[in-house]
């Protein structure tokens, strides 16, 4: 698709400069928006996972990269701009997974997740939706709301089950796990991590599985 689009803008630039028709240049400037989108969309992406997957040696918390919300932000512009509202609503998940995740802030992020998961319902895109529902889920448990918790990750999970993200399943069990013990489920709590491990397993989910060990050294 990437090349198609390129190609697309060689093609506009060779009528427009050699043949005099400069008619396809709009069109091509739009598709090379959306290449810039999907670009910025993944390298900000990559940023993510670099944070998730950094360890520091003295315990801290690894350091926010300055470009990774930047570049989910300029996704996000282009997709509006494009009226791609399934790209929209991915960014939206992105921009709000940033301050929940690594800057600790609810506040900012749920207006940011509920859009995200009301555009993802409305362009058919389970695995966003998914996302948004799971990240609603934790913010609820922080705030002490643990049947709203509980659904909102219920449903994240049947929605990762229809798209085949089993790991993704493992990995909302942590939090479901997490949510019964607070309900004073236990017996359902560790029944959960059972399940979640042998699922994290299968799938060779290694990160999950370690955070279904940690659940339960603590529930």
């Amino acid at each position: 698709m990437t090349e198609d689009r390129l190609e697309q803008a060689r093609k506009a630039y060779e009528q427009a400069v050699y043949g005099g028709d400069a008619g396809a240049l709009t069109e091509s400037e739009r598709a090379l928006d959306a290449v810039e989108a999907d670009t910025a969309l993944a390298r900000a992406k990559i940023l993510h996972a670099r944070f998730q997957s950094a360890t520091a040696g003295n315990g801290d918390a690894p350091a926010e990269d300055p470009a990774e919300l930047p570049l989910f932000e300029r996704a996000l512009e282009l997709y509006k701009a494009l009226s791609d509202a399934r790209g929209e609503a991915e960014a939206l998940f992105w921009i709000g997974c940033v301050h929940q995740f690594i800057r600790r802030d609810n506040d900012t992020a749920i207006p940011y997740l509920e859009r995200s998961c009301r555009l993802a319902a409305e362009t058919g895109d389970k695995h966003t939706r998914s996302e948004a529902l799971r990240h609603l889920g934790i913010a609820a448990h922080a705030a002490g709301r643990l049947d709203e918790a509980r659904e909102r990750l219920e449903e994240s999970s049947r929605l990762r089950r229809e798209t085949g993200s089993l790991a993704g399943v493992a990995s909302n069990m942590v939090g479901l796990a997490y949510i019964a013990a607070a309900q004073d489920r236990r017996a359902a709590a560790l029944s959960i991590l059972d399940e979640a491990h042998t699922i994290a397993r299968a799938h060779g989910a290694h990160a999950v599985m370690r955070h279904l060990e940690q659940a339960r050294s603590r529930i």
